[in-house]
């Protein structure tokens, strides 16, 4: 059985590995494209960030509260802050593109209007008015500034203190923080390449042999019928690996392009050994199962197109499992989570990339996959035998 399933198995790489085309546009053109698309992005919106960095802006505020006036004299050197009224017609300069200024209008007596206040009282907290042209970048940054500083003294209650130097009021480290955006995102990305590696090579390796005929010659062999099953469902995943690790390459490579980090900004991409081991594991079982349902219904399928029209519903559902970490706080503690194809992949993914990583999640991943990949093997041994839906036209 070894022997037969090897000889699949060798046939199916050869196949692959023998015509250039289906090699570059499976393996290396998905991590490259990532990578390009993903760096052009991430320089684009860079670009947009930083332009006007050092352009001077003139700030001006209307009564200024004395406990405020160090705050903002410590801001930017590139801010020039000056104290004088703000009129309507400043206001409409600024629509108009006419005047460069951030325009910040405090309540008269402002440092009178907060004392005492307490937290259930905040919406009693004085309004203050900031106006600016959001189509200015240089502004854009300022308003930006003021905003988180006024936060930051809002949440203080306090005019005397409104930032106790070496106090943190928001206890989310950058690791933290990082670690939530990528448990949310990436998930679904892994699993999108994972799938759409299955769905490159799949498809033609069962459904195009019923086009041609050349699967007739497989099946008058004295070769097991499962033999036949098991290599093309190994050989498969094997192959959609490939795939999903060169796009997985280009995510990581164009990543700090992508959120800044190649400019110092830290997004707490930090993860141990165990983290990675887990996570390719995990990725090996997905994979397994995916190509095992892409390979059911492609045997299923008339031919190739008939067979992307029938895993297209399929791969809407791997999408929106994906999806679902969006809405949730980290991974499931539910193990009969973990037995669900496919969501249990994305469940332990986003386990890994918040640093939630336990191994029990994984061991049931990993052995529930296997039972559905042995039940698809059974499931495609019945097809194989089964003159009705191979030979169908």
């Amino acid at each position: 059985m070894k022997s037969n399933t090897w000889t699949i198995i060798k046939k199916e790489f050869a196949r692959f590995f023998g015509d250039r085309q289906l090699l570059f546009t499976t393996v290396i053109m998905p991590g490259l494209l990532i990578y390009i698309i993903y760096s052009l992005m991430g320089t684009g919106i860079q670009s947009m960030i930083t332009k006007g960095a050092g352009e001077v802006v003139t700030m001006r505020v209307e009564n200024m509260p004395e406990s405020m006036a160090p705050l903002f004299g410590a801001m930017d050197s590139s801010l020039v802050v000056v104290q004088q009224p703000v009129t309507e017609a400043d206001i409409a300069m600024l629509e108009d593109k006419e005047l460069n200024a951030v325009l910040v209008r405090f309540p008269e007596g402002f440092d009178e209007l907060v004392i005492g206040k307490c937290e259930v009282e905040r919406e009693a907290l004085p309004n203050v008015e900031i106006y600016y042209n959001s189509t200015n970048n240089a502004a854009s940054r300022v308003y930006m500034a003021v905003s988180t500083m006024l936060g930051n003294y809002g949440r203080t209650f306090t005019v005397n203190v409104p930032q106790v130097e070496g106090q943190r009021f928001d206890q989310a480290t950058d690791d933290s923080i990082g670690a939530m955006i990528w448990s949310k995102i990436l998930p679904m990305l892994i699993m999108m390449m994972l799938f759409s590696g299955v769905m490159a090579i799949a498809p033609s390796s069962i459904a195009g042999e019923k086009e041609r005929g050349t699967i007739a010659t497989l099946l008058v062999t004295p070769m097991k019928r499962n033999e036949l099953a098991l290599g093309k469902i190994v050989s498969l995943s094997g192959i959609a690996l490939l795939s999903g690790i060169s796009s997985f390459i280009g995510i990581a490579l164009s990543l700090p392009k992508m959120v800044g980090m190649d400019e110092g900004v830290d997004l707490g991409f930090h993860y141990t050994t165990s983290d990675y081991v887990a996570l390719l594991l995990v990725i090996l079982a997905s994979v397994l199962i995916m190509a095992s349902a892409v390979s059911l219904l492609s045997a299923l399928a008339k031919d190739v197109k008939n067979a992307g029209t029938m895993v297209t519903p399929f791969m809407l559902v791997v999408m929106l499992a994906g999806l679902l970490p969006m809405f949730q706080d980290g991974a499931s503690a539910n193990l009969a989570v973990y037995l669900i194809p496919f969501y249990n992949g994305i469940e332990v993914m986003t386990a890994v990339f918040s640093h939630e990583l336990e191994w029990t999640p994984v061991v049931v991943t990993m052995a529930s996959d296997v039972v559905y990949t042995g039940i698809a093997v059974w499931a495609l041994t019945r097809l194989f035998n089964s003159e009705k839906v191979m030979f169908s036209k």
